[in-house]
């Protein structure tokens, strides 16, 4: 899963060739096709993977470490998706070929609706502990706006036209205006 994750982010989803596949794992194809019976599959159990390893490195904490307010929760949670750190990089350059290809191969919108449910739904559960007399739709609306900003901001970072800190100020920005706008209603 790594190295699909390594392919897909260098070659896009597009350039994904079994062959190349199977050459950076160091396995056969016909191992890849056991496991994954078809390109679809690969796609499909990558997208599981990179949305795991993403909330393993947002969620994972130091032995010992002081426990964080929600508030400081909610932010690292969401900043450490903008960190210059190589398996976050590629994490997001997958993940984002992985949506723009959704556009052209119907059968990964599914798999990449799931996923992103899922993690609109761990955020507003973040922001449901910051402010809990909110809604629980206007929760999911705050996080919704998060994840598609955050989304749009790694994007802009990644390919050079954004700094990463500028990135995180306005991530951290736009955090600050959604719990403003929860405690107004």
């Amino acid at each position: 899963m790594e190295a699909a994750a390594r392919v897909i982010a260098r070659r896009g989803v597009r350039g994904l060739r079994v062959e190349e596949l199977a050459a950076e794992a160091g396995v056969s194809t016909a191992l890849i096709y056991y496991h994954f019976k078809d390109r679809a599959g690969i796609l499909r159990r990558t997208l599981e993977f990179i949305s795991d390893r993403a909330e393993r490195y947002t969620t994972e904490r130091a032995t010992g470490a002081v426990p964080l307010s929600p508030r400081e929760e909610l932010e690292q949670t969401l900043l450490l998706e903008l960190q210059d750190e190589a398996v976050v990089r590629e994490n997001s350059t997958a993940w984002g070929e992985l949506r723009a290809n959704a556009i052209f191969e119907p059968e990964l919108r599914e798999d990449l609706a799931k996923a992103t449910l899922i993690w609109v739904q761990e955020i507003a559960d973040l922001l449901g502990q910051v402010s809990p007399m909110s809604p629980a739709a206007s929760l999911a609306a705050s996080a919704e706006r998060l994840t598609a900003l955050l989304e749009g901001l790694s994007m802009r970072w990644l390919s050079g036209i954004l700094p990463l800190t500028h990135a995180r100020t306005l991530l951290l920005d736009a955090i600050a205006v959604e719990l403003e706008r929860l405690d107004r209603r």
